[in-house]
């Protein structure tokens, strides 16, 4: 014998559509308000940053897009230093390479300063020759910043890079840079507060010139 059937025991198929166009709306509004802020910095109704979703999103995408340029720099390292460093054009001519500690170049002293804006990058190179050194220093005044020390190859591709050291959220560092190939060696840094900074870099080296970049 089988159990009775009550009427409105079983949804309707009109309640069921019901269910399933609200399920789709809630859906609709959760995505929009707070998947894409947190997930990709998307935030087309300005609910997911008073909620401070859109600032997580911002976040996760500029370091995701760091460690893919990373990633792809230190996976062609190897092969573009060789590369470099076998090229006539960047050979280090006996003359300049034993002077390069400063008896004929001369060695030299920097100090330079950028300002940095909340959110905003910018960085110093050196011309350095294979090998050469240079001593260095910097502080921030206002703030702290992220910084990567880094250098690109003469014959590189754009945008390849090798990075030998990054910190976040520091005021200050010191050392030696090396140059390891001949090329550009400097320091990037972000200012990822919300006042602006300024960054004062002292250097001393061989080096063959400074440049700035903001």
């Amino acid at each position: 014998m089988t159990a009775p059937e009550f009427a409105g025991s079983r949804p309707t198929s009109t309640q069921l559509r019901h269910s399933t166009m609200l399920a789709a709306v809630v859906a609709g509004v959760l995505l929009v308000t707070c998947v894409l802020p947190a997930e990709y910095g998307v935030d087309p109704t300005g609910i997911g940053r008073m909620l401070g979703l859109t600032q997580m999103g911002e976040v996760k995408l500029a370091l995701a897009e760091e460690a893919a340029s990373n990633a792809a720099a230190e996976a062609s390292a190897d092969s573009v230093i060789a590369a470099s460093e076998a090229a006539p054009g960047n050979a280090v001519p006996a003359a300049e390479a034993g002077t390069a500690s400063g008896a004929a170049r001369g060695e030299r002293t920097d100090t330079t300063e950028i300002s940095l804006v909340a959110g905003k990058g910018g960085e110093v190179k050196l011309r350095m020759p294979s090998g050469t050194k240079a001593a260095y220093a910097w502080t921030v005044t206002g703030g702290v910043v992220n910084s990567d020390m880094h250098g690109d190859s003469t014959n590189a591709p754009k945008d390849w890079f090798v990075s030998y050291r990054k910190r976040q959220g520091v005021r200050s560092d010191a050392g030696e840079l090396v140059a390891g190939f001949s090329g550009n060696h400097g320091w990037y840094w972000r200012n990822r507060g919300s006042a602006p900074v300024t960054v004062r870099l002292v250097t001393t080296g061989s080096y063959g010139g400074i440049d700035k970049h903001l």
